[in-house]
């Protein structure tokens, strides 16, 4: 992927007043699953959230991102750290894949440390699913405690 990577950021609704911070930065740094791009540029053309459950804007966001030159699109990381997690994630991942023939990666951000321990506590993500779910954002501990 040389050159610029253009790519849209889908959240969730929950937290929908996000600002994004978390995101961003690691966009900037290529953390978590923007690490996937090596040092290539990237460029955000959408963001914007899931719509609520089931996700009403899960259909309309991802043409939005395409018409913006959308190469990918990125679940955002509150998908899979909320309370509860998005019990929608894997099926907006295979919709939006078919849909518009683009890849689409869950998560953005490296998990923050805080969120990995309860989620360990409460066995949120014990079933294989779930942890091929966390890979892109499953960072080492200092890099999760640097998102606390």
């Amino acid at each position: 992927m040389a050159g610029t990577n253009k790519i849209g950021i889908i959240i969730c609704d929950r937290y929908k007043g996000c600002a994004g911070g978390k995101c961003f930065r690691s966009l900037k740094n290529h953390e978590g699953a923007f690490s996937i791009y090596g040092s290539d540029a990237l460029e955000v053309v959408g963001y914007t959230s899931c719509g609520g459950c089931p996700g009403g804007n899960i259909e309309y966001a991802g043409e939005e991102m395409l018409k913006n030159g959308a190469q990918a699109i990125h679940l955002a990381t509150g998908l899979v750290v909320g309370y509860p997690p998005c019990p929608h994630i894997e099926y907006f991942k295979r919709f939006l894949e078919a849909r518009y023939s683009i890849p689409v990666v869950i998560g953005t951000h490296p998990i923050p440390e805080k969120y990995y321990q309860l989620h360990g506590q409460l066995g949120t993500w014990k079933d294989g699913a779930w942890k091929s779910i966390i890979a892109p954002t499953l960072a080492d501990e200092a890099l999760r405690k640097s998102y606390n």
